[in-house]
């Protein structure tokens, strides 16, 4: 139980950091990168600007009207990764330009004559061109060729007027590879330190919960004691009200004294119901310390299982429930005999509190395998299947009102849930309201 509650506050400490170092990431990775590319974006803005009053001032003080003739080295264009720059008139005609590789040329003058029209704009594109083999050597054969390339740009446009009429375009292109290539590190690094944090955080959470279980451990502990303890001390003076109130019912005549002899009757019913919800604590308490031992043994079940049927006799009698055994003649299990008999008495117990008068309740042995199975089957309310995992828990009641109208405290199945355990066993529920319950106990250890 602990582990398992520790378990779970690790996963919610360890969830909580993930997630705020998830976070952390992300928005790290998206501002390095708006911040990197917006940067980038307006010094590029800058530059064309720049450039495109260069050319209309070159312009005005040649007084040209238009930007046919003008040489390459009449401007100097400069910048900072530039890849190319190009000057196109209002047709689209490349006037001037250069470029890093003589690739890129008949790629970028087909794109950017299909985004003339537009004005001063800003766009990234991605360009791929293909190697190709360059120089002969004195055979004829190519000794060196060029290999794909991919180039990342981004590229401004500016337009270029005359007396207020378009008469070109500027545009320049800025190699951005870098910045891709530093965020994919970017990104690899912090994928790392995810990584590493994330084991981190695996391990604080640990220690965490460990730290937040002490003093819960230390309180299950002492109220563990606490009920051990209050439960032996209890059998005494129980067992001495009992046995009082046996002599004081062999002391009155039930004739003549018929309140009194009601009244030890119903002291008698209390007493015993105490004693055994002592008893149930007591086993619970020590089940919790792992202070009980089991005996392994050999033994004939189909016995047990009668005197199990003999004990519950008189309660059903009570209630005109008809009990049945459907068992093998001999049935040879390994285990504890008196557990086991505990066991099928709680599960016949319970059936007969849960079925109303003119019931039935059936119980079946049988040997599958290497195990061997117990099933008791009842005419009960039933049970609804939301509740099947929680009847096992301790005091759970599924009717709260009915706890007074039937004996009984909530703690049979824990037991029973217990015992099955202990053997390495199972129990499965199925049930359906108003229809009744069958409960099947399946345990490893059937003898050959």
């Amino acid at each position: 139980m602990f582990r398992q509650t520790q378990g779970q506050i690790t996963r919610i400490y360890s969830g909580l950091l993930i997630i705020f170092l998830s976070l952390f990431i992300v928005i790290v990775y998206i501002v390095l990168y708006f911040t990197i590319m917006k940067s980038s974006e307006r010094e590029l803005r800058i530059l064309v600007a720049k450039e495109a009053n260069l050319l209309e001032n070159y312009l005005l003080e040649n007084e040209k009207n238009d930007l046919h003739g003008m040489q390459s080295q009449d401007i100097v264009f400069a910048g900072v990764n530039q890849a190319f720059y190009y000057i196109l008139d209002s047709n689209g005609e490349l006037i001037s330009g250069n470029e890093a590789d003589s690739r890129l040329r008949p790629f970028l003058l087909n794109m950017l004559n299909k985004r003339l029209a537009y004005g001063k704009e800003i766009f990234n594109e991605k360009v791929h061109v293909e190697g190709h083999p360059i120089g002969r050597g004195k055979q004829g054969e190519f000794h060196h060729v060029e290999s794909d390339q991919d180039f990342r740009l981004m590229i401004a446009s500016y337009p270029i007027y005359d007396n207020g009429q378009l008469i070109g375009k500027l545009y320049i292109g800025k190699d951005i590879a870098f910045a891709y290539q530093l965020f994919h590190w970017v990104l690899v690094i912090l994928v790392v330190l995810g990584v590493l944090f994330f084991v981190l955080a695996i391990f604080i959470s640990q220690k965490m919960s460990k730290k937040a279980m002490i003093p819960i451990t230390r309180a299950f502990i002492r109220q563990r004691e606490f009920v051990a303890d209050a439960s032996h001390e209890l059998r005494t003076p129980l067992a001495v009200l009992l046995s009082s109130i046996d002599a004081m019912e062999m002391t009155i005549e039930p004739e003549k004294e018929e309140f009194p002899g009601r009244l030890l009757s119903t002291m008698r019913q209390e007493v015993k119901r105490m004693t055994n919800l002592v008893s149930d604590l007591l086993t619970l308490a020590r089940s919790d310390s792992n202070s009980i031992e089991l005996r392994t043994e050999v033994f004939d079940i189909t016995p047990l299982a009668e005197k199990a049927l003999e004990s519950v006799h008189p309660l059903a009698d009570g209630k005109k429930i008809s009990i049945s055994l459907d068992a093998p003649v001999s049935l040879m299990v390994v285990g504890d005999p008196d557990r086991i008999l505990q066991l099928i008495y709680i599960f016949l117990d319970n059936a007969i509190k849960y079925t109303p008068k003119g019931g039935a309740v059936k119980l079946f042995l049988s040997k599958e395998g290497s195990d061997y199975c117990i099933a008791v089957q009842d005419t009960g309310i039933g049970i609804n299947k939301a509740d099947f995992e929680r009847i096992f828990e301790r005091f759970y009641r599924i009717d709260k009102s009915r706890t007074r109208q039937i004996d009984g405290h909530g703690l049979g199945l824990s037991i029973a849930k217990w015992i099955v355990e202990n053997h390495k066993g199972t129990i499965k529920v199925a049930s359906e309201p108003g229809k009744g319950s069958t409960f099947f106990i399946r345990v490893p250890g059937a003898a050959k």
